[in-house]
């Protein structure tokens, strides 16, 4: 008898292990209408034969990233808005927001993951779809949230395949030169031509792509995270700074917050820069007008001219921006929309000529050019 209760036993639980595994597999898709409208915020100066600097802040949702194929359709939405506007050439480069990437870690997941409201429900389902994958990502994590880390490395190599695919054949489509905002990724590097991730600590990181959709030079990683992201996110400040030749000039990045620290510039002025661009993510919503939170976790933060509090975020990532770009062209790009319970803020500005362009003030998804 008990040998017979043993022997049911094992086969009811076998038979919730298949019926788990198998629910693991389904990844239903629902339908959603996109909101591809996009407003031209900020255009200033005249079109030339030296192209133009072109921010896009699009409006993006967790259900955005269900399928590449829904991301690009949005993406290539709003490029095409620029295109039919006059603002596509090919000395055109355009910049993406920061971590436009790094949500790809939510590709192809269930139903219900795009459907709550909170983050910590959104990573309950992540794990629980993904059991194996999460269980040996937690194995390899690093730093203080190690939960976060695994979050990003059990994805790590389809995110990479994912946002090369994705943005390189934007930059194709439209023949432009596109700063790919950033993506986390585990010590992430180009060989033979294809973003690969690596094995070691997270970075974020950015890659520019050509016009034909080639990728130009390594991944630049950001040296100064976050005090948000800095407990699974490391710095990349041995991997210094890099400038890439474009059709409309020499390109630097700024990730985030590198774009308030001397030091940056001056690696970039070395290297003779002519245009920046700054992908930034600034979370919560309308914090743009709240007190500018700064970096306490950064010692570099203590030397610059101005301290946590003082101002507005607007004021400070402005002056802090314009000042250090002083004798080159740049813009920063905000990403807008709503991540579960994370909101983002921020609008865009450009910098040329010791002059600082503002584009109108919208909530929707927004165009900022620059000609140069």
């Amino acid at each position: 008898m008990r040998n017979l209760l043993a022997g049911a036993f094992a086969l009811v639980l076998i038979a919730a292990l298949c019926g788990y595994g198998f629910w693991t597999l389904q990844r239903p898709e629902g339908h959603y209408l996109s909101d591809l409208r996009i407003e031209l915020a900020l255009n200033q100066g005249v079109p030339g034969e030296h192209g133009n600097l072109l921010g896009i802040e699009p409006l993006l949702y967790p259900v955005d990233y269900q399928n590449l194929s829904r991301l690009h359709r949005k993406l290539s939405a709003y490029l095409q808005q620029a295109r039919d506007q006059g603002l596509i050439n090919p000395r055109t480069v355009v910049v993406l927001p920061e971590h436009i990437g790094t949500w790809l870690w939510a590709r192809g997941e269930k139903r219900e993951l795009y459907q709550v409201t909170q983050r910590r429900e959104a990573w309950q389902w992540l794990e629980l779809s993904n059991p194996l994958r999460y269980g040996l990502a937690m194995l390899a994590a690093s730093g203080d949230d190690r939960r976060a880390d695994a979050h990003l490395r059990m994805k790590a190599s389809q995110m990479a395949t994912d946002y090369q695919q994705l943005f390189g054949n934007l930059a194709r489509e439209f023949g432009v030169t596109l700063v790919a905002g950033s993506i986390v990724l585990p010590a992430p590097y180009v060989e033979d031509g294809v973003l690969r991730a690596g094995s070691g600590p997270l970075f974020n990181s950015s890659l520019v792509f050509a016009g034909d959709g080639s990728v130009l030079g390594q991944p630049q990683r950001q040296q100064y995270p976050d005090s948000e992201n800095r407990r699974y996110i490391h710095d990349g400040r041995d991997h210094p700074l890099q400038v890439v030749q474009t059709p409309a000039g020499r390109l630097g990045v700024l990730i985030g917050s590198d774009s308030w620290y001397p030091g940056n510039y001056q690696q970039l002025a070395g290297q003779s820069v002519q245009l920046i661009a700054n992908p930034v993510f600034l979370s919560g919503r309308h914090s743009w007008q709240m007190p500018w939170r700064g970096n306490r976790h950064q010692e570099q933060t203590a030397s610059l001219p101005l301290q946590r509090g003082q101002t507005s975020e607007q004021s400070a990532w402005q002056q802090l921006t314009q000042t250090g770009a002083s004798g080159v062209t740049s813009m920063s790009v905000f990403m807008r929309g709503q991540f579960w319970e994370l909101g983002s803020d921020g609008q865009g500005f450009a910098s040329q000529a010791g002059t600082l362009w503002v584009g109108d003030a919208s909530q929707g998804a927004r165009l900022l050019n620059l000609w140069l």
